[in-house]
Parts: structure tokens; sequence; C-alpha cells
């Protein structure tokens, strides 16, 4: 989105921080002269003596153990991100032994914030008015970004909400119980005209493997859980990316710093020595800043990919460089510090022969390849933007012989002067404050209960002013040049009307054709639905007959068993009165059994006793 560039030579900033001591009595190697020189000297040296063993180092500004996170951002975090939402480019590296603070520097606290979320909070406050919807700008996977309509992105938000409720629990949320202090400032001269979108990533650099923190894992528990590593791809524009990495875009500082909070729980610390949280791996965050100039109407953007803006700002957060005898590394310590050691050290070379290159005017091979880091940023030190680096220094004694080291790094490194593009942003022909001027709209239109269409004027289309006069357009060269560059913009508006009308006419057809089609759909399930109900009621008036039957049947039924029931009754009283006849009979016939066997039993007695007399009177 540029007619014009020129070229700007840009030094690498160098800055310096001095951590505060944990005792004030602690010896020290190292303190501040200036605000511009610090001086180093060996431990057993008083702070007040003048020796040749004193080496002063200078920087572009120097931090002492008292700066605030505020002054650091304020200086080097701010106008970056001012370059990155006009368009520009920037990376910030924190560089220092292990135990200096780089990570303090880089995250902070709640309370007091580190640079990566200030920068957030400033890209958020300077774009809440002009934000892009979500899905409007959506990633290629390749290192580029695409446009779509308003109606298709909401179509994409309705399919991510869908999802969202399908896996609410899938992310938990960090703790909202300490409250945040926010950064306040705010970017006030951005592009006009334009709506803007973010993008979040974030990986780590592990034993000089790339690995997306952001990436989504299976919930399941039974499953182990294994990061896939990532490849460097080139684009089209020949700047390394990350291929298959996660960008997310995020509408709020809490929705990116959710996604920040949620890869430092995946990035690898470990307890050493020195350190008790010691990073075990280089980390990069990410944000992409993605603008598009708006349409005729204000209202969306161009559907030109050619109008797309890219910028970026990454924050890479150093491993400590390491020296084992300290850090007592054994084991898989041992191996990523020897990893840590050998990226920075491919970091070290690399800049020195940017630097040997640039001083003896020569082309000497930069070994950018050698490391996962250098290779991914090595387009920066070939232009693509600012590069700013804060070196973190413990100041205590023990660390003397690091400290040497890394600040005859950041002596060479300032030396680096890097010979960076600068693009005019190209005039698209259109009514300025157009967005503005929609943005009033859509208030009044809230307020008086209208359109926005009755509120807006009708769009002007137009390819600027009028032609000059022929008379004395050629009166010498410097008029053809304006001539030229009269017709130039006049066609670069014609262009782009021209390109925004088919945009608007492939867009209403499409519209227009989906409506169709939803017409034509809608009226195939009237017709459907007309015969379904024809049908049930059909069926239902051949159940409503059937119920009529079967109420009678019922009745019949009812009566019958009515019937049955009394029969039953009188049958039963039938067998009660035959049943006590018959009891009665059974008495009778045992009562004459009785008798019976009484008179039996008698008349045998009677027999005995005249056999008796009759033995006697023979």
């Amino acid at each position: 989105m540029s007619s014009k560039q020129c070229v700007v030579r840009d030094p690498i900033g160098v800055y310096c921080r001095i951590r505060p001591l944990e005792c004030d009595n602690d010896p020290v190697c190292l303190k501040a002269e200036n605000k511009n020189t610090v001086i180093l000297f060996p431990p057993e040296i008083p702070l007040n003596a003048r020796t040749i063993k004193e080496i002063h180092y200078s920087f572009k500004e120097v931090f002492n153990a008292g700066a605030s996170q505020k002054e650091l951002f304020d200086r080097i975090c701010l106008p970056l991100v001012e370059d990155v939402l006009n368009g520009g480019n920037g990376l910030v590296f924190t560089y220092g032994i292990t135990s200096s603070g780089k990570t303090y520097t880089m995250t902070g606290s709640p309370q007091d914030g580190g640079l990566l979320p200030r920068s957030l909070d400033v890209f958020f406050n300077s774009i809440k008015d002009c934000q892009a919807a979500k899905f409007v700008f959506k990633p290629d996977k390749l290192n580029a970004f695409e446009s779509q309509s308003i109606s298709d992105a909401k179509l994409d938000q309705q399919r991510e909400m869908r999802m969202f409720n399908k896996n609410i629990m899938k992310t938990p949320r960090r703790e909202k119980s300490i409250e945040r202090f926010p950064d306040n400032n705010v970017i006030s001269q951005l592009p006009p005209d334009v709506n803007f979108a973010i993008f979040i990533s974030y990986v780590e650099i592990y034993n000089n493997y790339i690995y997306d923190l952001l990436e989504e894992l299976s919930t399941d528990a039974k499953k182990k859980t294994n990061f896939n590593s990532k490849m460097l791809r080139e684009d089209a524009a020949h700047n390394m990316y990350v291929f298959g990495v996660t960008e997310n875009e995020v509408k709020t500082v809490e929705e990116a710093l959710d996604l920040f909070y949620k890869g430092q729980m995946r990035r690898r610390v470990s307890n050493t020595a020195l350190n008790t949280e010691s990073s075990r791996s280089h980390s990069i965050f990410t944000i992409r800043v993605v603008q598009a100039p708006l349409d005729p109407q204000g209202a969306e953007i161009l559907l030109n990919k050619e109008f797309i803006t890219i910028s970026q700002l990454s924050l890479v957060d150093l491993a400590g460089s390491e020296r084992c005898v300290r850090t007592k590394s054994t084991g898989q310590k041992l191996r990523e510090a020897g990893n840590i050691n050998a990226s920075l050290m491919t970091l070290r070379n690399c800049i020195e022969c940017v630097r040997e290159s640039q001083t003896l005017g020569i082309n000497k091979k930069v070994p950018y390849r050698e490391s996962k880091l250098t290779h991914l940023f090595k387009s920066f030190f070939g232009g693509k933007g600012k590069v700013r680096m804060i070196v973190c220094v413990n100041p205590q004694a023990g660390y003397f012989d690091e400290t040497v080291h890394v600040m005859k790094f950041a002596e060479m490194t300032q030396d680096v002067v890097i010979s960076r593009s600068v693009s005019t942003p190209l005039q698209v022909g259109l009514t300025p404050g157009r967005a503005k001027l929609y943005r009033e709209a859509i208030k009044k239109s809230k307020e008086e209960g209208i359109s926005v269409v009755e509120i807006l004027a009708p769009t002007v289309y137009s390819l600027g002013s009028s032609f000059p006069n022929f008379n004395n357009v050629f009166a010498d060269e410097s008029d053809y040049l304006n001539f030229m560059d009269f017709l130039c913009n006049r066609q670069t508006r014609r262009n782009i009307l021209i390109n925004d009308l088919q945009s608007k006419s492939d867009e209403f057809r499409k519209n227009l054709l989906a409506v169709d089609n939803e017409n034509s759909k809608l009226k195939e399930e009237k017709t459907v639905l007309k015969q379904n109900f024809e049908a049930r009621n059909i069926k239902v008036q051949s159940l409503e007959n059937k119920l009529i039957a079967f109420e009678q049947d019922n009745q019949m039924l009812e009566k019958q068993l009515s019937d049955c029931q009394e029969e039953l009754e009188n049958a039963k009283s039938q067998l009660q009165n035959a049943n006590k006849l018959l009891h009665d009979q059974r008495k009778e016939v045992e009562n004459y059994k009785i008798k019976m066997q009484e008179k039996v039993a008698t008349e045998k007695e009677r027999m005995r006793r005249i056999m008796v007399n009759f033995y006697f009177n023979i």
C-alpha cells in the first residue's frame, strides 16, 4: 500500500538496564556513570578507585536500578508501537545472563506491567474506535492475510460461538484476583480512514526447535501431550515465518493476556542454583497489526488484498547465558544450557559478521541458518524494521566475568547500522474523514431511530480535480512532470473506484444469489411442510374415527363387564349358600355317625353279656 519508498539508516538501539541489588551492602562490579555510560570494574577494586582496569561502555540510554517499567517502556517500546500502527515493524530483544531481570523487564507484574502488557495496552487504546469486525481479516497460512465482507465475517463469528459453547470448559481462565494497572498512553497519529485488527502468536525456541505455545492440544487425559515442532519458511516477500503457527485474533487486552498466560504455562522453565525459575528457551511473542482503508461510505474495508498492510512487533525474551560451574547444571539442564549458549553465540557471530561487512565494505556471508533464532529474524537485520536490544545486567560482583562478555557483545551490536525502507502511504483518492462521518451517522441513527442510509449523504465518486488548462500545461519540463503525476493519481483513483465498484457488485450478486437460493429453499420447505400438514390432518382424522370406535367398543365391554360382575356376585352368593348347606349336612352326618357308633357299641356290649350268661348256664 505504498507508492514511494525512501531508505533510512538506523543503528540497532542498545539500552542497558541495571537490576536492583537484593541487599544494598552486596559488593558490585558495575555502576552507572551517567544516563549513557556504565563503568565495569573487577570486584576487588573499590568504587572510588581510578585505575586503568575500569572499562567504560556507552549505550543509547542507561536505566539504573531505580528506573520504572513505564520509563523503560516510554523510551524504548512506545515509539515502536507507533511505528507498527503506521505500517512499520519492530523487534525487541532482552539480553543478558541468567537472573539479570530479562523476563521481568518483558512481562513485569500486574501492578507494574512490563514491555509486553504495556504494548498491548497502547495498541488497543489507540485503535478502539477503528477496529474491524472479527474475522474480516483472516490469515492465509502463508504469512499474509485475506479480507472478507462483514456478512461473511458474521458467519465465522457464529461458527466460533458454537465451537466455544461446545468447548466452554476447555481453556481455563487465568486468575483475576490481582488488579492490573494498564498503561494509558494513546497513539493519536494514525493512518486516517482505516480499520485495524490485531493477531497474536507465541512460540518458543527450545534446544533449537520451534514450538507453538498456543497450539490446541488434545484434552484426552489418556493421551500423552506432545508438542510438534514447527518449521521455518520464506514467504512471497522473502520474510521468514513459522509455518503452521497459531495466530489468534484478539479484540481486547484481556483476550491477548489470556493467550499470553496460557503460553506462559507451557513455556519451559527450571530451577537452577542462580534462578528458581530460569527460562530454558527463547520466547517470541508477536503482535501483528493488519490494516486496510475503508470503502467510499466508510462502512467496510476495501476488499482488495493489495491494500492490506501488515506490520508486527516481536518481543523476544532470550534465555540467559549460563556458566555451568555457577548454575551447577547437570543432565537435561546441562544440554539445555549448551543449546542456549550455542544459539546466543550464533546471534553474536551473525551481528559480528554484519558489522565487519559494514565496517570493511565487504559482502561477508552471515550464518543466519545455524540457529532458528537468527534464521527467523534475519529479515530484520536486512532492513525489515527497527531493532532494539535491552541488555539486562546484574551488578553483583560475582557476575563480573559473565558481564564482561555481555558488555562486549552490546558494544559490538551498537556498531551495526540497518538500512531500512520507509514507505509513504498511498492516497486512495476517497473522501477523507469518511470513517468519522460513518461513526457519527451510526450514533445518530441509534439516538433518532432511523437508518444510517437516511443520515449519510450520497457517496460522491470523484477522480479528483479537473484537468488543467492545456494552453499552459506544457510551458516547461516541470509542467510535464506535474501533468504525469496528475494522470498517475487520476489513474490510481480510477482503478480504486473500479475495484471498489467491482467488489460491491460481486458482493451484491453474491448476496442476491444467496437470498434467491434461500428463497427457493424456503419455498420448497413450505411445499413439503404443507404436504406434511395435510397428511398429518388425514392421519389425525383417521385416528379420531378409530378413537370413537374404540370408545363405543369400550362402553360395550364395560356393560358386559358389569353384567359379568353381577352374575359373579350371584354365583358367589349361591356358592356360599351351597357351602353352608353342605356344612350343615356334614354336621348332621357326623352326629348320626356318632349315634350309630354309640348304638353299635351298646349292642355289642349286650351281645357280649348274653354270650357270657350263655356259657355260664351250660
